[in-house]
Parts: structure tokens; C-alpha cells; sequence
């Protein structure tokens, strides 16, 4: 951006000298005859601003919605959990055609010919499961894994909002420079083509002059052209990430955001409790350590309590009342008890156990990278944000400097002691500088946005 608007900010400066050639009377000059301050011509209130683009951003971005979407996933996968174990229950029935048999065990009428002339309907249903009463701990590892992993994705919905607010703030912050560059680029061009018309009709004027202004002047719009497809960019990154195709933006020139920097260690500790890094690590230590443990219990039989209940009535088939003879046609029968299961797999789930804990280890080792790491990213943003407010402050001086140096020599210029072309280096020094204003303020603001989602501390950065 500084490439874009510097030559042409140092030609609004420049086309003062060209004003002073023109001038028919030898009144000292004002210093105010050259560009207006951005932001204090006429701006368009209608639109959306940062606020509303951040809130279309967390409405509309992919990245969240993923973000969201994962996390119902991870949801419905702890509900499951939670009726999972007590749902161990499964039931089977049929209807089917029987054919006509009767008899007992000692004698009957009929042979064992599948199908009869005289056929009937039959049916049957059994219902069995367990509820399990000790698990050895299977069941709570399983909640506490599920419950983690949806703390998890909980964190990373925050990361990918910090994210997407610092790339929505970087492109509206960009915006912002753009449209208060292109109010300096056209006071330029503005004055250029007034210098270029006075010189033209000047039969007196140097024709060396009238070719510097005509080449600044190509030059102008070379930049212009460059900001305008910058503005372009700019527009369509933030309806890409607010998901409006159609959204216009509010015309607001760029300030400084309000935030009272505080003492670096007041940020380490913020980052410390509220960055959602930080939170996604301890939620991940908590998920392997419970499944650690469920790897473990795994080693171990399930206690339950055990129901069977199944009948089944076929009309055609005469119902066998002995106890010791089998009847699959009529019955009626239930059982219910206690019941154990293992599985005796113990030297794989030796080494599953062992997997777990590495897995464990690994992910310490995240938490303690992403704990440790978290200072000294908060450090050096919180250094950045003093960098640019130090920088602001001296281009803020510069411009004063410049101001008095350009009035200064255009009063000595009006007096006759000074030449026309003194006015050129205090000229270009004013405008150069006033878009350094302009780009400070811009890097400001960014800074602060990074020290913001560094601390996950959202509410210092710009809005």
C-alpha cells in the first residue's frame, strides 16, 4: 500500500509550488490550500461497518460453520455415549406358515413333511439385553473421553472465530487505507490537472515544468488505478467472508482504537485463562487421559444384570405341555440373572493400553508447547502494538514539522527571499508523511487485532 499512494501523496504537496507560480496577488499562501485531512471531506454513513462485518463473519464464514458442524458431530457422539451402555438390548420376530401337526413326543398322526394341504399362520418374538452394573470403569472413561472431545471442538470454534475476525479486520483496516489514500489521490489529481491547465495556458511558463507536471500526472494515475483495483480486492475478500455477495461498506475514515495499552504481564495472564489454544490443549490432555484409562478398564470383565423373554404361537401345531420335550412352535419362557463377559485378548490390550499412553505423552507435550508458547507470542504482539504507537507518534510530529516548514517557506517565497522550487522538499516531506499517519494508524490497529486473538482477548482489538 505504501507503494501505491506514496508518489502521489508527495504530488499534493507538490502541486503547491505550481498554485504559487499562478497566483496573481503577494499574499502569504495558508498552509491550508492543500489536501483536506482524510475523513473530513464528504463520507458515506450508509453501509456496513467492522461490527457488522464480524458479526456476518461468525453468521456466514465456512470455517465456523465447519467449525460448528464438527462440534454437533462430537455432540451426538457424547449422547451417544451417555445411552449407549443401556441400550444393549435387542428384540427379533417373524410370522411365518406352519403346516398342521399333532401329536406328542410318543406318537403323532402326522409325518415330517415341511408342507401340508392344511396350513396356519404362526408367530414369535423374543426380547434379551443386559444393564450393566460394573464395568470397571468402561462406562465414566467413555463420558469423560466424550465430554473432552466436545470441550475440544468447543475451543476450536473460538480459534477459527479469532482467526476469522483478524483476517475480516485486516481486510476492513486495509479498506479503510485504501479509501483515505484515494481522498489524497484525487485532491492530487484535482490540483494537477488545474496546474496542468494554468501551465498550458501560460505562454510564459517553462515547457521543463509543464513536462515534470504532465509526468507526475501519468504517474497519478498509475497509482489511482493500482488503488482502485486494491479497493476492488479489499471489497470482494470481506463478501467472502461475511458471505454477502452484494454488502456494501460503510465510508469511515481510519482511527485509532481506543484501547488503553496495560502492562505486558496483564496480557500474559488473559492469554493464559481465555486463549482458546490453551483451552483445546487441556481439553485434549483430558480426553487421552480418559481414554488411557479406558483402555485399561478394557483389560477387565462387565458385571450385568441379564433378561431373556421370548414366546411363540403357532395354532396348527399341537403345544407340547412336557417340560423336558422341546417345542419350537408353542413356548413361553423367561430368564433373568447375573451375567459376566470378558474378553480374553489381554496381550493386545496390553499394547492398546501402551498406544494410550503414548498418545497421552504426546499430547502434554501439545499442552506445554501451547502454554509455553503462549507468552512469548503475547510479548512479541504486545511489542509490535508499542512499535506502531511509537511510529504513529513520530510521523503525528512529522507532519507538524513538515506543516510549519511549508508555511514557513511559503511566506519567505511570498517576501521574495526564497525561490519557488525551496517549496518542493517541505512540500513532498507534508504529504509523504501524512499518509505514514494514515498507514501507522492501519498498523495500529492490526496490532492490536493480533494482541487480540494472541490474548484471546477479543474485546481491545479495533471494531
Amino acid at each position: 500500500m505504501r507503494q501505491v499512494f506514496a508518489a502521489g501523496l508527495a504530488v499534493a504537496g507538490l502541486m503547491t509550488l505550481l498554485s504559487a507560480e499562478s497566483r496573481a496577488d503577494d499574499k502569504p499562501p495558508s498552509a491550508d490550500t492543500t489536501a483536506p485531512e482524510p475523513g473530513k471531506g464528504r463520507r458515506s454513513s450508509k453501509g456496513a461497518d467492522l461490527t457488522r462485518c464480524l458479526e456476518l463473519a461468525d453468521r456466514n464464514h465456512p470455517n465456523l460453520l465447519r467449525a460448528r458442524a464438527k462440534l454437533a458431530q462430537v455432540q451426538a457422539q457424547l449422547n451417544e455415549a451417555y445411552f449407549a451402555p443401556f441400550s444393549q438390548w435387542k428384540m427379533t420376530g417373524g410370522m411365518a406358515i406352519a403346516p398342521t401337526v399333532r401329536g406328542s413326543a410318543i406318537f403323532s398322526p402326522n409325518t415330517d413333511i415341511a408342507l401340508t394341504n392344511s396350513l396356519g399362520v404362526a408367530w414369535r418374538a423374543n426380547l434379551s439385553g443386559v444393564v450393566p452394573l460394573w464395568t470397571f470403569g468402561k462406562i465414566t472413561n467413555l463420558w469423560k473421553a466424550a465430554e473432552a472431545n466436545v470441550k475440544v471442538n468447543e475451543a476450536g470454534i473460538d480459534v477459527a472465530r479469532d482467526q476469522v475476525r483478524l483476517e475480516v479486520r485486516k481486510a476492513y483496516l486495509g479498506l479503510q487505507l485504501a479509501r483515505d489514500g484515494m481522498v489524497l489521490l484525487q485532491d492530487a489529481e484535482e490540483k494537477i490537472n488545474d496546474a496542468v491547465t494554468k501551465l498550458e495556458n501560460n505562454d510564459a511558463a517553462n515547457p521543463i515544468d509543464l513536462l515534470k507536471l504532465q509526468t507526475y500526472s501519468a504517474e497519478l494515475e498509475n497509482r489511482k488505478a493500482q488503488a482502485e483495483k486494491f479497493l476492488m480486492v479489499t471489497k470482494a475478500g470481506l463478501r467472502y467472508y461475511t458471505g454477502v455477495e452484494k454488502l456494501t461498506f460503510r465510508d469511515e475514515p481510519l482511527r485509532v482504537s481506543p484501547h488503553a495499552l496495560k502492562k505486558l504481564d496483564e496480557y500474559v495472564a488473559q492469554a493464559r485463562l481465555h486463549r482458546p489454544e490453551v483451552r483445546q490443549a487441556s481439553a485434549g490432555v483430558e480426553a487421552r487421559r480418559a481414554q488411557l484409562s479406558l483402555r485399561r478398564s478394557q483389560l477387565y470383565p462387565d458385571l450385568a444384570f441379564g433378561l431373556n423373554v421370548g414366546f411363540s404361537t403357532a395354532p396348527e401345531v399341537a403345544d407340547q405341555i412336557n417340560p423336558f420335550v422341546l417345542d419350537p412352535g408353542n413356548y413361553f419362557r423367561f430368564g433373568f440373572g447375573l451375567v459376566m463377559q470378558w474378553n480374553l485378548d489381554l496381550l493386545p490390550g496390553l499394547s492398546r493400553v501402551a498406544f494410550a499412553e503414548a498418545q497421552l505423552l504426546e499430547m502434554q507435550a501439545l499442552e506445554k508447547q501451547a502454554t509455553g508458547g503462549v507468552a512469548s507470542e503475547v510479548e512479541v504482539a504486545y511489542a509490535d502494538v508499542v512499535h506502531w504507537q511509537k511510529r504513529l507518534a513520530a510521523y503525528e510530529k512529522a507532519v507538524g514539522y513538515a506543516k510549519k516548514w511549508l508555511f514557513t517557506v511559503q511566506q519567505s517565497i511570498a517576501v521574495g527571499t526564497m525561490e519557488d522550487k525551496e517549496l518542493v522538499d517541505p512540500a513532498r516531506a507534508w504529504a509523504e508523511n501524512r499518509y505514514n499517519v494514515l498507514n501507522a494508524t492501519m498498523n495500529l490497529n492490526l496490532a492490536l487485532a493480533v494482541l487480540a486473538q494472541k490474548t484471546g482477548w477479543d474485546a481491545i482489538a479495533p471494531r
